[in-house]
């Protein structure tokens, strides 16, 4: 089987059931496992690197409104891979290129192939998608096994947390900071399931711009900088570019130092098994005392107060 992903989560799934060597061609932002990182990509971005979240955010509506794809599909390329299985989804637009596009790409190549799309909204879907893609490859028996091994992870935290000192902190999930937004889909359940109380974002349901009006009468305890698509350092460059409001400094989150910059891309925005990963780093992050911090630094950081002007 030959199998060409069109989105970053895909890859870390597939691998995850031993078809690592069935993937011929990638996007261009598919990093995990380190070993895709070489097969050809078959996407590429029409936002310029390095530009800023507010830059983006603009991009973005502006892509919308003139309803054009921010990427690009190789089909030239997609057509020598010759793949049997083509995947992608049909979630959101601005995170991979247009579902449209891929159905009319298929089409168009020669030989029969098949499209399968992905659009997980919870959790529990993110991880059904194992067995979707076992399915599909034949990789049944390990997709219940990867299955199995992940939701052990996720229940030994729920049990965990139950021994927390600090009950459960209220916790605001930043999914994009200039302008800000409120996380949705399965980050919400993600924060429950590490022992805290998302006060600003919707489980199951989609992202949304909020007002900075609507932070302020929130005042969560705890505040998670992970906008989408950011890794670590990039999250850190992002929140020192920003001007924050005037009384962010007053909000109990600033007061008692409970900012954290996350590495978002890997852990959070790709609905990939390390969504678990992103569920055991928010524990350590809301409570310390039982789940220790053996990935601060690497996989999470504490915002120093004066980064937030």
């Amino acid at each position: 089987m030959r199998i060409c992903s069109l989105l970053p989560s895909a890859p870390e799934l597939l691998c995850a059931l031993g078809l690592q060597h069935s993937l011929v061609g990638v996007t261009h932002e598919c990093d995990h496992p380190p070993e895709v990182r070489d097969l050809p990509a078959v996407t590429r971005s029409l936002i310029p690197a390095g530009a800023t979240g507010a830059e983006i955010e603009s991009l973005v509506r502006a892509s919308i409104h003139e309803h054009r794809s921010l990427y690009r599909l190789d089909i030239e390329r997609l057509e020598q891979l010759a793949p049997d299985l083509i995947v992608t989804q049909e979630l959101c637009d601005v995170c991979a290129v247009n579902y449209d596009e891929v159905l009319e790409a298929a089409r168009i190549l020669r030989g029969p192939r098949r499209v399968i799309s992905l659009e997980p909204m919870s959790l529990a879907d993110v991880l059904a998608q194992l067995g979707i893609l076992g399915r599909e490859t034949d990789r049944v028996d390990e997709a219940k096994q990867v299955r199995q091994a992940l939701d052990q992870r996720l229940e030994t935290v729920r049990t965990r947390v139950q021994d927390a000192e600090r009950g459960r902190p209220r916790v605001y999930c930043m999914e994009w900071l200039d302008p800000p937004w409120a996380a949705g889909h399965w980050v919400p359940e993600m924060v429950e399931a590490a022992g805290g109380q998302e006060v600003l974002g919707a489980a199951t349901g989609p992202s949304k711009r909020i007002h900075w009006s609507d932070v302020a009468e929130a005042r969560p305890d705890v505040v998670i900088l992970a906008p989408c698509g950011f890794d670590l350092e990039g999250t850190l460059r992002e929140a020192s570019r920003i001007q924050w409001p005037a009384w962010w400094r007053g909000l109990p989150a600033v007061q008692a130092g409970q900012v954290y910059a996350v590495d978002a891309s890997a852990y959070f925005s790709r609905p990939g098994p390390r969504v678990v990963d992103g569920v055991e780093i928010l524990a350590q992050i809301l409570h310390p005392e039982v789940f220790g911090c053996s990935r601060e630094g690497l996989d999470w950081r504490q915002v120093a107060q004066d980064l937030l002007h």
